[in-house]
């Protein structure tokens, strides 16, 4: 992609201008940039709780819940079940989670946070604050609301196009659970 707008000597600068290709979608090019630049500051943000992104939407679900079947989690995160797996075995080295067989299956893996997560999660939750923050500079209260409900919208219409949209289990925007309704 390439911008008009001059380069900084702290790196790239931001784009401007559509790409030609992306003008019939501004909005959908936008959301995408911000999806990118989010995920990249939430990265840099975990970095200090030694977690890997993503990791900590499995543990908050983790947190919220009791032992959960592996196979929960995997729907639940709608990531392939290798990659859960990996982020449990990591996660379980560091002693925030610990798997187990299910007593009512003893072919299924309960999986639940251990205590030891307790001072991981307040370091999470530090890290979702000051993304929160840094993410909504400038916004005041009403605006901060009203891009919630917004994005609630567009996540519930990009969630009636999409067949295998993932269980409305995390928490949202505005600090709420779920909403909306949503093909299963």
């Amino acid at each position: 992609m390439t911008s008009d707008a001059p380069a900084t000597s702290d790196g790239p600068a931001c784009p401007v201008e559509l790409p030609a290709a992306a003008r019939g979608g501004p909005v959908s090019h936008a959301l995408s940039r911000v999806a990118r630049l989010h995920r990249i500051a939430a990265g840099k943000l975990l970095r200090r709780t030694g977690l890997y992104p993503g990791q900590e939407f499995l543990m908050m679900h983790l947190w919220d819940a009791d032992a959960v079947r592996q196979s929960e989690l995997i729907k639940s995160m709608d990531l392939d079940p290798s990659t859960v797996t990996k982020m449990l075995q990591r996660l379980d080295h560091a002693g925030y989670v610990q798997r187990s067989a299910d007593p009512q299956d003893r072919r299924a893996v309960l999986v639940k946070a251990t205590g030891d997560s307790c001072t991981l999660r307040s370091e999470v939750e530090g890290a979702w604050t000051e993304l929160e923050d840094h993410t909504l500079a400038g916004l005041d209260d009403t605006e901060r609301a009203e891009l919630a409900r917004l994005l609630a919208k567009v996540e519930a219409n990009l969630c009636a196009e999409t067949a295998d949209c993932p269980e409305r289990s995390s928490v949202h925007p505005a600090g709420r659970r779920g909403g909306g309704q949503r093909d299963q």
